[in-house]
């Protein structure tokens, strides 16, 4: 389970230490870095699938997602004293992302290249990664350390060089990781892999979850719910068939669900309710049932992740759904850690009257995006690698 996310200098979050439970529920007025947290998570988890720099590319590049207001905002600038102005950087100008887990921990340092007569001298640069032990970084529990191309790795009182000429686009953790030299990258790398984001469910009349499918044994929905059928019939014959059917009629009472084979080995949705004379297909559905029925197959997978992160799952939901919803959400914490974007007041209230939810709300002030309340003493012990 993942403790601490640490954030620096991404879009508009300039310093950010963020404390986590099994159940965490982002909040906050629109503008306040909701989705400039969620997504920074998201690069984080590119990093273990090698595609931290197109992701990047794909938000216009590194110079565009850096901060962009000044490295320091003094008493007098908040005072209104001064206005805000640019101030001499104390550091270099570095992307830095991190996290603490309850074994292994791991930061990462981007930034420009050198100026160079290389096509892709806009391309950013792994320039720093560390894993370590603990809490927070100290050059004592520190694992595995990445500068620049040189890889090493601690072995006892020595270091053991691992690579010495890592491409600058690449992670440790695509050049390292075995169980002999470097465990840690192993584990730490799959064990970020396996984190699942729904944040772009379809519910559209082209939708591929409303179309029979193939169907194969299927303990994980598709990020697109392309495989919600055979999704559903897995949780009915490996998974927790009761409480499939308790989260159907919780949310439609008198409803049930039934998962039709078709030929030549396709699946259908087959939607059963109070008053109608047939059930109906999942083109038929709305898009606010299809949409809860995407994320049962999500919360209630028979092959739990270690971190489950849903970006605003209310989207397209009728609000009086939205209290069963946070019943399965509950539920899905006990197995795995559950992140949870959200702007609709009644998921909100229902989630936070669980006793172990850990609220965080965000707020922007000086264009900057801060934890409402969160003082210097409430903030998780955090340091940076150099």
């Amino acid at each position: 389970m993942l403790k601490t996310l640490a954030v620096a200098n991404y879009r508009s979050i300039n310093k950010l230490v963020v404390p986590l439970a099994r159940l965490n529920l982002i909040t906050g007025p629109n503008g306040s870095g909701k989705s400039n947290l969620y997504k920074a998570l998201r690069l984080l988890a590119e990093t273990a699938q090698g595609g931290v720099v197109n992701a990047l590319a794909r938000e216009g590049g590194l110079d565009s997602t850096f901060w962009a207001g000044p490295e320091q905002i003094s008493r007098r600038m908040r005072n209104g004293e001064v206005p805000i102005e640019y101030t001499v950087r104390q550091s270099t100008k570095r992307l830095r992302l991190g996290f603490a887990s309850e074994d292994f921990s791991y930061a990462i340092a981007l930034g420009l290249p050198e100026p160079s007569n290389s096509t892709f001298s806009l391309d950013p640069e792994i320039k720093r990664e560390c894993i370590w032990s603990g809490p927070f970084y100290r050059p004592a529990s520190s694992l595995v350390d990445r500068s620049g191309p040189l890889i090493r790795a601690r072995q006892s009182r020595s270091w053991d060089v691992l690579a010495q000429h890592t491409p600058t686009f690449d992670s440790l953790f695509d050049q390292v990781g075995n169980l002999r030299s470097s465990p840690e990258v192993l584990l730490l790398r799959e064990n970020i892999r396996g984190w699942r984001f729904y944040d772009h469910f379809r519910s559209d009349a082209e939708a591929p979850a409303r179309q029979p499918q193939l169907g194969t044994r299927t303990p994980v929905l598709h990020h697109d719910g392309r495989d919600l059928a055979a999704a559903l019939q897995t949780i009915r014959e490996i998974g927790d068939p009761e409480a499939l059917q308790r989260a159907v009629s919780d949310a439609f009472p008198g409803a049930r669900l039934n998962i039709a084979p078709l030929q030549g080995g396709r699946f259908a949705i087959e939607f059963y309710q109070d008053g109608l004379l047939r059930p109906l297909s999942a083109a038929e559905l709305s898009d606010g049932t299809l949409r809860y029925l995407l994320l049962v197959a999500a919360l209630l997978t028979p092959r739990p992740p270690t971190l489950m992160v849903l970006n605003e799952p209310e989207t397209s939901l009728h609000p009086d759904l939205l209290p069963a919803l946070a019943r399965l959400i509950i539920r899905a914490s006990q197995q795995c850690q559950v992140w949870v974007v959200s702007h609709a007041s009644r998921l909100i209230a229902a989630l936070q009257q669980h006793p172990e939810c850990n609220g965080i709300v965000l707020e922007k002030n000086f264009g900057q995006t801060e934890i409402v309340g969160q003082g210097m003493l409430d903030e998780p012990a955090w340091y940076w690698p150099d």
